[in-house]
């Protein structure tokens, strides 16, 4: 029955990450119109996607900016043809800072402040690091070959599609360095985040 609970609990968690995706991707960005009628934009959606996978795991939080961007792109006609890739690349996002957060630095055994900060910091890196090679690159064959686009617009669509999606990561890296380690002490005390094991800091890195 707990673990019950608990499941519940993380998907209401859950839910609430992937809504603010959606509204920080939907009402805070600033789109740029590209050629075509397509369109990229700065946004970051991204970092609450990672965020997510910093206090659920990297299943929850990979899930949450799955559902809430893509939902984003669905209900905006520019976007709306991409929002597969949009649920693939979400996802993969959060297992990626999952893992390292998680798995590999193991966060969530630690209370030393600076070993949270800086696997935090290299977990979110991971993530959006793979984000900004996977997301114009898969964009490139996706519509390319998928949407039937002329080779030369879609390695435009790709050039533009790169420099945004730096630029989000750059800021959605600064952003959830702070919100994280700032919220990780109230996340400890409402029971959202636990220490698992009362050990010192693992030295990794």
């Amino acid at each position: 029955m707990e673990k019950r609970n608990e499941t519940v609990i993380k998907l209401a968690q859950t839910a609430l990450m992937a809504a603010l995706c959606f509204v920080s991707f939907t009402f805070l960005q600033i789109k740029i119109p590209l050629p075509g009628g397509d369109a990229t934009s700065l946004h970051i959606g991204n970092a609450f996607c990672v965020l997510g996978a910093l206090i659920l795991g990297g299943w929850y939080g990979g899930l949450a900016g799955a559902v809430g961007m893509t939902i984003a792109d669905i209900l905006d006609p520019v976007y709306i043809v991409g929002a597969p890739k949009t649920f693939v690349l979400k996802l993969c996002i959060g297992l990626i800072v999952g893992l390292v957060a998680h798995r590999i630095a193991r966060i969530n055994e630690s209370t030393d402040k600076k070993y949270i900060l800086r696997w935090s910091v290299i977990a979110s890196v991971a993530g959006l690091g793979f984000n900004v090679i996977a997301d114009p690159l898969a964009g490139y064959f996706y519509k390319m070959y998928i949407l039937g686009q002329p080779q030369q617009m879609a390695e435009v669509l790709a050039k533009w599609g790169t420099a945004a999606t730096f630029v989000n990561a750059v800021v959605s890296v600064v952003l959830v360095g702070v919100l994280y380690n700032a919220l990780r002490p109230i996340l400890l005390k409402t029971g959202m985040i636990h220490v698992t094991k009362s050990k010192p800091a693992r030295t990794l890195g």
